[in-house]
């Protein structure tokens, strides 16, 4: 993989599990994109910012409310020190934010630099989003125990689109939502043996007629997109 002339991504966390972003992110096609100099990851702790002997990074919230939040000033202190520039897009991870989305993504691989805080517990002190003008992203409206799984599920999303991370960049193209099937899922897809278990492939796809082919795939991704409502 060739980085000369491509574009690069720095990509800087805020997490409790440091651990967990670094493991992730050193795996498969994204460690590859990161060895390549495609992407710099960085990850910074909260925790290394606590300023009592205890690294305590919560505290009760204010009004009664139940749980604990993340503090404010150990969270800064954490993105601070990852060095984005004035130009960087923070997100947030917030199973009430705004949807993230394929189209999102590709919006936001835009961007040479994106910061990404991780939330916990009931979630951070909202002057921290608000200081660091962080969108709000949720992939799905459900709850999990921490910030780390959407933020790498955003994180690879992101990455993959950035030139010269896939083998056959390509690809992108025949991704489902992609342009070529009017933002619809792509068609179903088949590879050899032609027959496997009795089940054969469609006709059409071994015909040879690329004009039939691509008939029956945008037909396909129709049907399917149609089922999925």
């Amino acid at each position: 993989m060739n980085s000369d002339n491509l574009p690069s991504l720095r990509l800087g966390f805020v997490s409790l599990f440091p651990e967990v972003i670094e493991t992730y992110m050193e795996s498969s096609v994204i460690g590859k994109a990161v060895d390549a100099g495609l992407a710099e990851v960085q990850v910074a702790s909260p925790r290394d910012f606590a300023y009592d002997r205890h690294r305590t990074v919560d505290d009760s919230p204010y009004g009664g409310f139940p749980g604990m939040l993340l503090k404010a000033e150990p969270v800064a202190l954490a993105a601070e020190s990852l060095h984005l520039s004035s130009d960087a897009v923070w997100l947030i991870t917030d199973p009430t934010g705004e949807p993230f989305t394929q189209s999102l993504a590709m919006q936001l691989s835009e961007f040479s630099e994106i910061g990404i805080f991780c939330g916990h517990y009931e979630g951070i002190d909202q002057r921290l989003p608000d200081y660091f003008n962080a969108r709000s992203i949720t992939i799905g409206p459900y709850i999990l125990t921490g910030g780390e799984l959407p933020a790498l599920v955003m994180a690879d999303s992101i990455i993959r689109l950035k030139p010269g991370v896939l083998g056959n960049q390509e690809s992108l193209e025949f991704d489902s939502f992609a342009e070529q099937w009017s933002g619809r899922k792509s068609p179903p897809n088949y590879t050899k043996p032609a027959v496997w278990r009795g089940i054969m492939v469609p006709d059409v796809l071994v015909s040879g007629n690329h004009a039939q082919v691509d008939k029956w795939a945008k037909e396909q991704s129709r049907i399917a997109s149609q089922e999925e409502d």
